[in-house]
């Protein structure tokens, strides 16, 4: 019996020890192979409310009024109107008013944040560009009037101001937007729908977005819920820092909100708080340099950009730069795209001297620029048929042509009047009514030289044009098919 029992022991011994050595190796907290692992609730904050309870206080909702000189009724309700008559004044007055052919008062919401005790609050520009009349009301519900320090509709940035009290709001903390990383967590507070505070969670889904919204384009993408309301207000990180501004989304997409980056911010407060943003300027119009393009210039590689038309007696044109010049370095720095360079020289202290490198007829060339300062918007200085192979129909610049698009009555080239679908105009992206000023280089003054310069296309030929679209110059190489 006792020899049963130590065999039967012994049988299972041998059955419980690989089980007891596995326990063993499951409750080593020093095991390797588990220990890089962090608990599940480690992954992200178990809650935002201590985050939310500290920022909370410095985010205000912005309410505008725009007074519209005319109202979009008058036209249907004036004294003369037709529809006055059939409808009779009683119902104009239910519907729009006593007075529908006055002002007419239009509202918008937004939202900022206190950036100082004294009363400035940061927004976007669009908030509060067209207002007249600026309205902030704080947490606590308390309302004050505010007016506008300056704007910066290059970057959508503004500063306001309101009388600050003892209940004023303490100010928001401006952080590191370069610091912030892709996966890292971000809280959005704002006045979306005109809601009141909201707070909504996320992360940063990516860094400098270019959207398209400014030639300074450098966002932050966040999935964070940005909505309408929610314009101007602070996105910020997991230590209650502002990293940026939310100004954008995309109305199809879900998820997907811009922010314009604190570090973007810095660069131009001083300059917002005298009322003023004032960037450097170089004078030229730039475009990237495609493949295309790059065989067409005898360039082997697409780095830099290409002038496609200089300013005159803008800072390059004094400095002797021309169209056609490919500049490839700004102050010692390699140029990889047009939006590099545009950031730049917006950077550049006006009067102040840069280096520019550029590739002419295959040599480079430095030039010495003295930068000057950047126009306000609409500002700056200045566009009998023939079917070719390419597949464009162009005719003469005439006066009425001119006075159409915007030209000068001595303007020369001739303007594209159709594209052909599927042609190498169409897929070189040309339009109607863009103005062929250069041919492979050779100016083109009317139809008699386009017609000497465009010849039926060889295989794998590429033409080189010189385009001028509204205000602005560049060039497209086409590709003709086999």
């Amino acid at each position: 019996m006792r020899d049963m029992n130590l065999r039967s022991l012994r049988r299972s011994f041998l059955y419980l020890a690989p089980l007891l050595l596995a326990g063993i190796f499951f409750m080593n907290p020093l095991r390797p192979a588990f220990a890089a692992l962090p608990p599940f609730g480690q992954q992200g904050p178990p809650s935002f409310a201590d985050l939310t309870d500290q920022v909370k206080d410095t985010v205000v909702n912005i309410s505008t009024t725009q007074v519209l000189k005319e109202n979009p009724m008058q036209q249907f309700g004036g004294p003369n109107s037709p529809f006055r008559d059939f409808f009779g004044d009683d119902f104009f007055k239910h519907f729009f008013g006593n007075n529908p052919q006055g002002k007419m008062k239009t509202h918008a919401l937004g939202s900022g944040f206190v950036i100082d005790v004294d009363g400035l609050i940061l927004t976007n520009n669009h908030v509060v560009e067209k207002a007249d009349e600026i309205k902030i009301k704080t947490l606590g519900d308390k309302e004050y009037d505010a007016a506008v320090v300056g704007r910066d509709p290059r970057t959508d940035l503004a500063l306001i101001k309101v009388k600050g009290d003892a209940k004023f709001p303490k100010a928001a903390v401006l952080g590191d937007s370069n610091a912030i990383r892709v996966g890292d967590w971000v809280i959005a507070v704002g006045n979306p729908f005109g809601l009141g505070n909201t707070v909504t969670a996320g992360i940063i889904s990516a860094k400098g977005r270019i959207i398209g919204a400014g030639p300074y384009d450098d966002f932050l993408q966040t999935d964070a819920a940005i909505n309408p309301g929610n314009s101007g207000g602070p996105l910020f990180n997991m230590n209650g820092e502002v990293v940026g501004v939310n100004t954008a989304i995309v109305a199809q997409g879900q998820g997907i909100g811009f922010a314009i980056p604190v570090s973007e911010v810095k660069q131009v407060l001083a300059q917002l708080k005298s009322g003023k943003v004032v960037r450097g300027w170089l004078g030229v119009m730039i475009q990237d340099i495609t493949p295309d393009l790059a065989e067409s210039f005898g360039i082997k590689e697409t780095k830099g950009v290409i002038v496609g038309d200089v300013v005159q007696d803008g800072p390059a044109d004094k400095a002797g730069i021309k169209r056609g010049d490919v500049i490839t370095t700004f102050n010692g720095k390699d140029i990889d795209s047009a939006h590099t360079l545009s950031r730049m020289v917006a950077s550049m202290p006006p009067d102040s001297t840069s280096t520019v490198q550029v590739i002419r007829d295959g040599k480079n060339k430095d030039f010495k620029v003295v930068i000057g300062t950047l126009p306000d918007e609409g500002e700056q200085s200045t566009p009998a048929k023939k079917e070719t192979a390419w597949g464009i129909t162009v005719q003469n610049v005439t006066p009425d042509a001119a006075r159409r698009f915007g030209w000068d009555q001595n303007e020369y080239g001739v303007v594209i009047s159709s594209i052909e679908p599927g042609s190498p105009a169409a897929e070189g992206g040309l339009r109607t009514g863009d103005l062929i000023k250069e041919v492979n280089r050779n100016k083109i003054q009317n139809m008699r030289d386009y017609n000497q310069a465009v010849k039926q296309p060889k295989k794998d030929e590429t033409l080189l044009l010189l385009v001028k679209r509204g205000q602005n110059t560049f060039y497209v190489a086409l590709k003709a098919g086999s």
